[in-house]
């Protein structure tokens, strides 16, 4: 598995950007073990993390190196920097735009990926979750699975904030700083269950599977999707399990969502975790 470090220049934010991505093209299989045709395109996944991390956080704290390995999937991890993945009018910043056109176009000219809209995922957690289904649903000519975990659909609390919080996250003129006037974000390109009813009327809706654990704060609201989505008749998978906001939710669940999205059958490649001895 090939773990890369790349800077790319994006246009939408007109700067630098770091991407992590993970790329099996040295996967090497024991001999009598199904070889993956070379010319086959990756199927990919956008992977997002949430508020307070970066580009590095799903490699430091999950697997996702070796079950992209393993599936022969690969995946780009971008940087969120607190922004929700949307596009900000106050900056100009295109956050939304780079993750969702940008990023795409960048990665599919610099590796072998696949054009094909069934092969191409975006999924991600807590902020990363909203990011990916704000952006999955808002690109759904593009992306044909979007996966959130704990999304952080956390509209009613960004109407009901105030500037009291010692947190910048968690005030109302932060909100306003990425979202914009929140008088005006019901029925906006923020607002996922307008981005849903649209994606639908435009006839290109992407799969969608929500998971959220019992004793994380987000349950509500993502139970409020969830019912949501249900009632519009909505491909959806939705799960729950014991946990709270954290990465052992999240690392496990993501192996539930690798297990959902239409990949490859699991087959190890040679590696320090995989050396198999001679019969």
């Amino acid at each position: 598995m090939a773990l890369l470090r790349i800077e790319l220049f994006s246009k939408a934010l007109m700067r630098t950007v770091p991407v992590t991505a993970v790329v099996p093209v040295d996967n090497v299989r024991y001999d009598g073990d199904p070889v993956r045709p070379a010319d086959k395109p990756y199927k990919t996944l956008y992977l997002l993390n949430g508020i307070y991390g970066n580009n590095m956080d799903w490699i430091c704290a999950s697997g996702v190196m070796m079950w992209a390995q393993e599936r022969s999937l690969a995946v780009i991890m971008p940087a969120g920097e607190n922004h929700f993945y949307v596009d900000c009018a106050a900056t100009g910043e295109g956050y939304g735009r780079f993750v969702g056109e940008e990023l795409v176009e960048q990665t599919r000219r610099l590796f072998h990926l696949s054009r094909e809209r069934e092969d191409t995922y975006i999924a991600g957690l807590s902020m990363g979750g909203y990011g990916a289904i704000r952006n999955g649903l808002k690109y759904s000519e593009t992306f044909g699975y979007a996966a959130g975990l704990s999304s952080g659909l956390i509209q009613d609390r960004m109407m009901a904030a105030d500037d009291s919080s010692s947190d910048y996250t968690q005030r109302r003129s932060y909100y306003q700083a990425i979202f914009g006037d929140l008088d005006r974000l019901a029925g906006s390109d923020k607002d996922c269950e307008a981005l849903y009813l649209r994606a639908r009327q435009a006839g290109v809706v992407p799969r969608l599977y929500l998971a959220c654990g019992t004793e994380d704060f987000l349950i509500e609201p993502n139970r409020r999707y969830r019912d949501f989505l249900q009632a519009q008749g909505a491909d959806l998978t939705y799960e729950e399990g014991p946990g709270i906001h954290d990465f052992n939710f999240w690392s496990e669940y993501l192996q539930h969502v690798l297990n959902w999205l239409p990949l490859e059958e699991k087959a190890a490649g040679i590696s320090s975790g995989n050396v198999r001895r001679e019969k």
